[in-house]
């Protein structure tokens, strides 16, 4: 099936059986406004998004893509988690790698991270999220994710960090530099907060990523969006801009009561 009847496929059937469910009018509504759009975009794409009653909304969210710098958020909740890391307070050789891994996207502080903590603690991370489609690989930006997966993680990574360094590794989560604010952060509604964490592929398009945590008092929204096959890294980053636009505009669904 040609690449534009198949999207145009898609949301017909996502027109006819998506329903509202109770508490999170209008998600349903946005996911097929998000499809439209993809069926004129060049790429292949998959996005998830998890409500604020923590029901997820997945567009092809098990199709797996190389993870590209969205593996670090999991390296930096897997460091922090250490069993000689998670009861005391952080040092500044601790600071150097994970501040620079984060803001900065910083590959050689990842490795040296991936080095620390190992294969197991990255799993441990991976099944406390409820991920399903994670593999880590060698190099590791060729480890495979989801959107469904990523959604899942980010909905909760606050909550997977130990109490003691939750709130350092949220500030790094969302002081990411400007030069990395593309995508999703560019149409944050007014009142929410983001954390999140892109990740792409030295500028070909090959892989664009973003993933991101919103909150606003005590409601969260989480959204990840994945674009491969880009025709280069800015048509990647301005299909996650479009999405996120259709899926997070204002105002949002009401919060659960």
């Amino acid at each position: 099936m040609p690449l534009g009847v198949g999207r145009a496929f898609a949301v017909l059937v996502a027109a006819l059986t998506l329903v509202p469910s109770a508490g999170a009018a209008g998600w349903p509504e946005r996911k097929v406004d998000a499809i439209d759009y993809l069926a004129r975009r060049a790429g292949v794409e998959s996005f998830a998004l998890v409500d604020t009653r923590g029901h997820i909304h997945p567009y092809r969210g098990r199709l797996r893509a190389p993870s590209a710098s969205l593996l670090k958020a999991m390296l930096l909740v897997a460091y922090l988690s250490r069993a000689d890391v998670r009861h005391r307070d952080l040092r500044s050789a601790d600071r150097r790698l994970l501040g620079p891994m984060i803001r900065w996207s910083d590959n050689v502080a990842a490795g040296s991270v991936l080095g620390l903590v190992g294969s197991r603690s990255v799993y441990r991370v991976a099944r406390r999220a409820g991920m399903r489609d994670f593999s880590l690989r060698s190099p590791w930006g060729m480890s495979t994710t989801s959107a469904s997966d990523q959604a899942r993680f980010f909905s909760r990574i606050d909550r997977l960090v130990p109490t003691r360094h939750r709130g350092y590794a949220m500030r790094l989560l969302a002081r990411i530099v400007p030069s990395q604010r593309w995508g999703i952060p560019p149409v944050v509604p007014g009142g929410w907060r983001i954390h999140f964490k892109g990740g792409w592929g030295s500028g070909t398009g090959r892989v664009t990523h973003q993933s991101a945590l919103l909150l606003r008092g005590g409601e969260r929204i989480a959204l990840s969006i994945l674009t491969q096959w880009n025709p280069s890294r800015a048509y990647g980053t301005a299909t996650i801009r479009g999405i996120a636009k259709r899926l997070l505009r204002a105002p949002l669904p009401p919060a659960p009561t």
